[in-house]
């Protein structure tokens, strides 16, 4: 399929023509938009999954496993039963029987965390596994019982040291189904043999989600069918995934989701939901069960570690002969989820020849997840890293040395790039930062006790559409003279605006005024399958709707007749505007869409479609680009340090909403401060415990921490994507790292390639 769809024509969008909204705008794409769940949330009127009210309901509280791997020996319940308020104890030896949950990536609906059965046995994989979930009338009751079970283990051997899982071997690693494995020539051979050169090993620790709204569902069985009002990012495949668990067909299972506070890849299915649903089947009565801030950590998926040997050989010029990325990541015996740091690397650069690999080993720990760009965020870190050493060593600037290398076709696959500006993004954002004010000695700065440094790297994440989108438009009357239009898609609300962008394409479309919009979301009852990840949820509503459209356009021409003054159009030669349709080159041949209905003596008309392949990235490299900036101060006396500015410059094609692309941008910059300076998972390699579950010890950037944020953007439409579109939500943690650290060394003269940056290592 590779080699094939490129020589076919490019027909993702009927035609083979640019979505019409590139090209034919009523106002709204690009107007700064606020977003409309906004004034629910400041007036605390929307309802978040551990909020529903149900009646009678039982609170949860779980109790974690403290040992990496063995079987429970004891487990003694009877205090735990007998204390005030307990409903239920369930346990292995109570729980009902239930089917291990199919793992993501298995098959389109598969949504589940690792291949373990959940509290099904006596056996332990991991230090934190539920063993016991507690019911009580409050959710003090539930937490007071759960701390009177005591647990004894038969110990077996585990791994819990990276040292111990290198000298068991590493092995090539799979992402998506696919190899992280790219050779082209000899790089080895090419970087020995070249003039110039780099060659080092970085390194990024596990990271764990940490969003202010903590996981948390609220369950009840009604009528033999299950309803899970849960903070998710995939409705509709854990529905799917959850009624394969419970022998369930999928429409016996309904997952809610309208709000979620904060997911960045950590709001999945993990074994709470199931657990949840067990418990409210063992005890008859509705279940809330939200996760403590520890309990985040001892049963949800972070990022794993990495170690990146980086190594660049060069011309005196600084063009690129040799680029070697490769190293390792760990994960679990019962998931696959490496972090894929050579991703970005695969399509940045231009090279003579390219060694690029990712290969894992085994720990016995909690199954590791999406974090926001998983692998691109820690990936940069070493790569542009590694370019700045290169740069210096070389003596040329790091933005020319990077434009320098500037391909002209995507460098290891050979497909052209479908939209790419970054030299733009670079020359605007160096003027606008000033990055010609940047001391190009290293530690000879100063204000004061301050040293002070800049730094740059380049941001970059692929643009992405899974297929499996689906939407539904309903097309009624809205009083007796208006026309409205009820938007039905699978996606999901994280605080990124998409209900307000959805509406906003919506109204483009249709050729309505945004008010006369609903979007409805968050719901596995609504056709389709929308993963609110990979940058991918907005291209993914998009093509939907694009398909959506083409049949309701479709279905109002046959509706219209023959004595409509549309009669004879075909569907290509039709648009909506104002209110109605027109034929596109002759907009006096036009009528209403309330005089369509009218005459169909109808209020109302419904179609639904999924979207097309997503084969326009088989056709043609595509990604989001980006140029991050970066200022910093650093104490002579404490080794404190601040970052005073950043700027990012982006090239994402055509920013839909500059309001909430802000704050995307912003946001995801934020959490790259976190990645550089402070954020690291301690796990004890005595035992394979998290020894910091909570944010008092695991450090996260609050407000002093965070400087003024430039955003800018070209603004330049991509016509191969859905609105000319790419993703914004990962790209703006991408470069950071490296841009804060190349601007350390910038300020003190000294190379930190081990994240975070704290100040023991500058001293």
């Amino acid at each position: 399929m590779a080699k094939l769809v490129p020589l076919a024509p490019d027909s993702w969008i009927p035609g083979g023509v640019p979505d019409p909204l590139i090209r034919r705008q009523h106002g709204l794409i690009g107007k700064p938009v606020s977003r409309l769940d906004g004034m629910l949330k400041v007036k605390g009127a929307a309802t978040f999954a551990a909020e529903f009210p149900l009646e009678n309901m039982a609170y949860a509280a779980l109790a974690y496993a403290t040992i990496p791997r063995g079987r429970i020996a004891t487990l003694d319940t009877s205090a735990a039963e007998a204390a005030t308020g307990v409903v239920a104890v369930m346990t292995h030896k109570n729980a009902p029987r239930m089917n291990a949950p199919a793992v993501f990536g298995t098959s389109p609906s598969a949504a589940g965390p690792a291949d373990l059965p959940i509290m099904q046995d006596d056996r332990i994989h991991w230090n934190g596994q539920p063993i016991a979930v507690v019911l009580a009338e409050t959710q003090e009751h539930a937490d007071h019982a759960k701390s009177l079970i005591v647990a004894t283990y038969a110990i077996e051997p585990s791994t819990t040291s990276l040292a111990k899982a290198k000298a068991a071997g590493a092995q090539p690693a799979l992402f998506m189904g696919e190899p992280l494995l790219t050779e082209i020539g000899d790089a080895e051979a090419v970087l020995a043999a070249a003039a110039h050169k780099v060659d080092h090993i970085y390194t990024t620790p596990r990271h764990n989600h940490n969003a202010i709204e903590l996981h948390g569902a609220s369950i009840a069985w009604v009528d033999g069918e299950l309803v899970i009002h849960d903070a998710s990012q995939l409705v509709t495949m854990e529905a799917a995934t959850i009624a394969g668990v419970f022998d369930l067909k999928p429409e016996q299972v309904r997952v809610t989701s309208p709000f979620v506070g904060g997911g960045f890849g950590g709001k999945c299915l993990w074994d709470h939901q199931i657990l949840g649903a067990a418990a409210a089947k063992v005890s008859g009565r509705p279940v809330r069960i939200a996760l403590t801030r520890e309990g985040v950590y001892r049963g949800v998926g972070g990022r794993t570690l990495t170690e990146q040997r980086v190594a660049i050989g060069a011309t005196a010029d600084g063009h690129f002969q040799a680029m070697i990325h490769t190293g390792i990541s760990a994960v679990s015996p019962h998931n696959n989820m490496p972090e894929a740091f050579i991703m970005g690397t695969r399509s940045g650069y231009a090279a003579d020849s390219f060694k690029l690999s990712v290969e894992t080993v085994t720990m016995n720990m909690l199954a590791n997840t999406f974090m926001r760009a998983p692998g691109e965020s820690v990936g940069t870190f070493a790569l542009e890293s590694a370019i700045d050493e290169l740069a210096a060593a070389l003596q040329i600037d790091p933005v020319e040395l990077r434009i320098h290398n500037e391909p002209e076709k995507d460098p290891t696959s050979g497909l052209p790039f479908s939209a790419r500006h970054i030299v733009e993004a670079w020359r605007s954002g160096a003027e606008l930062f000033g990055w010609d004010q940047r001391s190009k000695t290293p530690a000879t700065r100063r204000d004061g006790e301050w040293m002070v440094g800049m730094g740059c790297a380049t941001a970059t994440y692929p643009y992405n559409r899974m297929p499996g989108a689906a939407a539904r438009i309903t097309l009624h009357r809205d009083g007796p003279d208006g026309v409205g239009a009820i938007i039905e898609v699978a996606a999901h609300e994280m605080g990124m605006g998409t209900s307000t962008t959805t509406a906003m394409v919506a109204a483009e479309r249709l050729g309505l005024p945004m008010d006369a919009i609903e979007v409805r979301y968050g719901d596995s009852n609504i056709p389709g399958a929308i993963l609110a990840g990979g940058s991918q949820q907005t291209a993914a509503i998009g093509g939907a709707m694009i398909a959506a459209h083409n049949a309701l356009v479709a279905k109002l021409l046959k509706l219209a007749g023959n004595d409509s003054p549309l009669a004879g159009l075909a569907l290509e030669e039709v648009g909506s505007e104002d209110g109605g349709l027109a034929k596109l080159d002759d907009p006096t041949r036009r009528e209403g869409y309330a005089s369509i209905l009218d005459r169909a003596q109808c209020d109302s008309i419904t179609v639904e479609e999924k979207a097309s392949q997503p084969l326009e990235s088989m056709h043609w490299s595509m990604h989001s680009h980006g140029a991050v900036f970066c200022e910093v101060r650093v104490n002579t006396v404490t080794a404190e340090t601040r970052v005073s500015r950043i700027l990012g410059s982006y090239d994402c094609g055509r920013i839909l909403n500059p309001k909430t692309a802000r704050s995307q941008f912003r946001g995801g910059i934020i959490m790259g401060l976190g990645l550089a300076l402070m954020e690291e998972t301690q796990f004890d390699e005595r035992n394979g415990r998290i020894m910091n579950p909570s944010l008092a010890e695991y450090h996260v950037p609050v407000h002093m921490d965070v400087p003024e944020i430039d955003i800018i953007w070209t603004d330049i439409a991509d016509p191969h994507t859905p609105m000319g579109a790419h993703g914004v939500g990962e790209i703006g943690i991408t470069g950071v790292a490296a841009a804060v650290a190349n601007a350390i060394y910038n300020a003190t003269g000294k190379r930190i390639r081990d994240l975070p940056i704290t100040l023991d290592k500058l001293l």
